[in-house]
């Protein structure tokens, strides 16, 4: 995690995405309060405003669900600590690929698939089963395949609950995950931030701890 300081009140890298959008937009006037936590607020309200509202104004023009909770923590994951390795496009990517993949495995492997979501058909034995096994496959194949990124264990129950059960479901999940990275990529690197195109940042290793 980055470092709290006054450049970085609340951590994370938001302040450097802000100082970069402050300056290329020539705001002089906001220069000097780019970090200051009343502005950070705005702009993490105003980027999550636009991120959700892009994906319900795709969902309203083709009729598909393109707005799911587990956007929500990646969206914050991309303007938070953007160089983070888990909020990467492979990583986010593929963590919600691994998610999905999962959950409608888990779905199918209890026969689920046409059972209907668990908040209107109530939650038994084969569902909270079949909940446990999604989760856990998709931890366990993040770490695998080296690809965490934690918002996917909401999209991982999100299937294997019942709320999306259709392929075509999951492919809009996925097709809405794939803009929302292009969101990131654009917005970040506008910003002057080193946000990668593909795989992950690699940082140089810390030093080892001499009191140790």
């Amino acid at each position: 995690m980055p470092r709290i300081d006054r450049e970085h009140p609340i951590g994370g890298e938001m302040s450097d995405i802000v100082r970069g959008l402050v300056r290329r937009a020539q705001l002089r006037y906001l220069l000097e309060r780019y970090s200051s936590v009343p502005l950070l607020s705005l702009f993490s309200f105003v980027n999550g405003c636009l991120s959700i509202a892009l994906m319900a104004f795709a969902a309203l023009i083709t009729r598909a669900p393109f707005v799911f909770p587990s956007l929500g923590p990646t969206a914050f994951l991309f303007f938070y600590t953007p160089k983070a390795p888990t909020a990467s496009p492979r990583n986010a990517i593929a963590g919600h690929a691994i998610g999905a993949v999962m959950g409608w495995l888990s779905l199918r492997a209890f026969g689920l698939a046409d059972a209907g979501p668990a908040v209107t058909a109530g939650m038994t034995w084969p569902r909270v089963l079949a909940a446990a096994l999604s989760l856990g496959l998709t931890s366990g194949f993040m770490v695998l395949l080296r690809s965490p990124h934690p918002p996917a264990g909401a999209t991982t129950l999100i299937i294997s609950l019942g709320v999306l059960t259709k392929p075509w479901q999951i492919g809009v999940l996925m097709l809405a995950v794939v803009l929302l990275t292009v969101q990131a990529f654009v917005i970040n690197r506008a910003a002057g931030i080193d946000y990668p195109a593909w795989n992950p940042v690699e940082r140089p290793p810390e030093p080892p701890d001499r009191h140790i």
